[in-house]
């Protein structure tokens, strides 16, 4: 269902920053693909056969498009519809340029109400970015170098090997031939109902990978606290990195008990949707592994100001990459931090973009193509686009 917001949500033009008449915004246009992927796959939460990625094309009376994506498991339908309804009729006529001024402005809509996080914010995340992409080609620039960041390629760390689906064996071989291919980091999906069980797949990877592979794991919120104390030695034993999500988001209390009781890094911030979230974990000493995803957070906008606070504390930022590292591989080593930019590798979606990621022995090359590699391969929409889903929004 479609509701006429516009009388409601339309600034008048006194109200609008000035700007340059081509970056006017001339249109909205939403959908959402479900890229398949080559295998059935599994965390502690869920099982996946496709990742979803929600759309928002972000037309000007220039002619350009902006681009702005999610990565979801469910519930595209919920994103594209808060733009359709909501977003859209608030966007149209206004400047593409005054990216602030339209985070506010669509962040103080009456939907703040009902969602200052989930699919609320996340929708908002998706026009951000897309405004972020128009700023980024209207300057002829690929995103990271219009934010300052080096031309550097960036480490990556792969997700794509160790999910709680495979057998122990499975798990082995999977783990040893991405290091084969020249990942020195990888990462390992723990949360089985018997912890035990999680214990003996660590030591396997570690077994797995030999002495000198960084290791990862990463429980889906899926063990309570006394279930996540009781894993911390056998993670210190095997020289775990980080641990992520041990607990549920939402707990504080937890995050900052495990991480004052253990030798190995706390991560967290996939479920994290904002700056105010974020500070709150970091002042309550709960984490140091800082996973702030552009497309859970506010968009580049947002993203920008949690990395930059939690670099200011000595934190490690490495991003959880919610959009298969087409956004991140911009803003990665865009701020200062004592710590060298890594990026998690999920390759399920490259088909999906004009701009595939490049990564060659472990590490992501910088795109040269002006914009922040978002915009969709007219092929993957033919084939993967999800009937009934979106809308296009235009001057009437």
């Amino acid at each position: 269902m479609t509701h006429d917001v516009r009388g409601l949500l339309s600034p008048s033009p006194a109200e609008l920053a000035p700007g340059d008449d081509s970056a006017v915004i001339t249109s909205v246009e939403t959908y959402a693909l479900a890229v398949p992927l080559i295998r059935t796959l599994s965390d502690a939460t869920a099982q996946l056969k496709a990742w979803t990625v929600p759309v928002v094309e972000i037309r000007t009376a220039d002619g350009r498009v902006g681009t702005g994506i999610s990565g979801v498991h469910c519930g595209a339908e919920l994103l594209t519809q808060v733009i359709d309804d909501y977003y859209a009729p608030a966007l149209l006529g206004t400047p593409s340029e005054d990216i602030l001024g339209t985070w506010k402005r669509l962040y103080w809509l009456p939907t703040h109400w009902i969602g200052r996080s989930g699919p609320v914010h996340m929708a908002l995340s998706m026009v951000d970015i897309a405004l972020w992409d128009l700023a980024a080609q209207r300057a002829g620039l690929p995103l990271w170098r219009l934010l300052g960041g080096t031309p550097d390629p960036i480490e990556t760390y792969n997700t794509d090997g160790g999910w709680l689906n495979l057998s122990v064996d499975e798990l082995a071989r999977d783990l040893g031939s991405l290091v084969d291919r020249g990942w020195r980091r990888v990462k390992v999906k723990v949360g089985k109902a018997d912890w035990r069980e999680d214990a003996a797949r660590v030591r396997a990877a570690r077994r797995a990978v030999g002495p000198d592979i960084t290791l990862m794991c990463d429980a889906n919120q899926r063990w309570d606290f006394s279930t996540a104390m009781r894993m911390l030695p056998v993670l210190a034993e095997v020289g775990m990195d980080w641990f992520e999500e041990p607990v549920h988001a939402d707990d504080i209390t937890a995050h900052r008990r495990l991480q004052a009781a253990s030798p190995v890094d706390i991560a967290a911030g996939e479920s994290l949707y904002s700056y105010h979230a974020f500070a709150n974990f970091l002042a309550a000493e709960a984490l140091r592994v800082v996973q702030v995803d552009v497309t859970r957070v506010g968009g580049v906008t947002e993203w920008m100001q949690v990395a930059q606070h939690a670099a200011a504390g000595g934190l490690r930022v490495v991003p959880h990459a919610g959009d298969m590292m087409q956004v991140h591989q911009h803003l990665a080593g865009t701020f200062l931090s004592e710590t060298a930019p890594l990026l998690e590798f999920i390759p399920w979606t490259r088909d999906a973009f004009v701009d595939r990621t490049v990564v060659v022995d472990g590490y992501a090359e910088r795109p040269q193509a002006p914009g922040a590699s978002t915009a969709i391969a007219a092929a993957a929409r033919e084939r993967w686009q999800i009937k009934g889903i979106g809308a296009t929004a235009a001057p009437r």
